[in-house]
């Protein structure tokens, strides 16, 4: 049961969080070209963009469930590497659901909605680094935690 546990808790990290990352990471950039433009292709491709973060978002949720119900069955829920990881994991979360998904939206509510003054879309233009920042932040998180799981310091077992 555990290795098929953990085969489920890997693949949906792969397959739920990677898209979440890699379209939060491409985000901050094709809405720079999507407020600079009026070509509606470019607000197409941020469009898709933010569909992709909020439905992955969710669908993520698999992930640490999944993994949890891994370390109760390896018996490491109260390692110090599995901690931490919880813990990048939870702040992870709460950057994509409080700072990136709303910042997303900011800029798609400027995108979408009759055209803004200049004033309003420069406010959404002057969020696209602030978001670009934060991104690369969730992106660091995850690529910390994913190197925990498998070095897993302090562990009997780890490599």
């Amino acid at each position: 049961m555990t290795k098929l546990l953990l085969s489920v808790h890997v693949l949906a990290g792969i397959i739920f969080i990677g898209p979440v990352t890699v379209a939060a990471s491409l985000f901050p950039r094709h809405s720079r070209a999507a407020l600079g433009s009026s070509d509606s292709s470019d607000v197409a491709v941020v469009r898709l963009l933010h569909r992709i973060c909020r439905v992955y978002a969710v669908l993520g949720l698999a992930v640490p469930a999944f993994g949890l119900a891994t370390a109760q069955q390896l018996g490491v829920l109260t390692d110090a590497w599995l901690l931490v990881s919880i813990g990048l994991t939870i702040t992870a979360g709460l950057l994509l659901a409080l700072r990136i998904l709303p910042g997303q939206q900011r800029i798609m509510a400027s995108l979408d909605g009759p055209p803004a003054p200049d004033a309003a879309r420069g406010d959404a233009v002057n969020g696209v680094p602030g978001l670009a920042m934060t991104t690369g932040v969730f992106s660091l998180l995850w690529a910390v935690v994913v190197v925990l799981m498998i070095v897993r310091p302090g562990s009997t077992t780890g490599a």
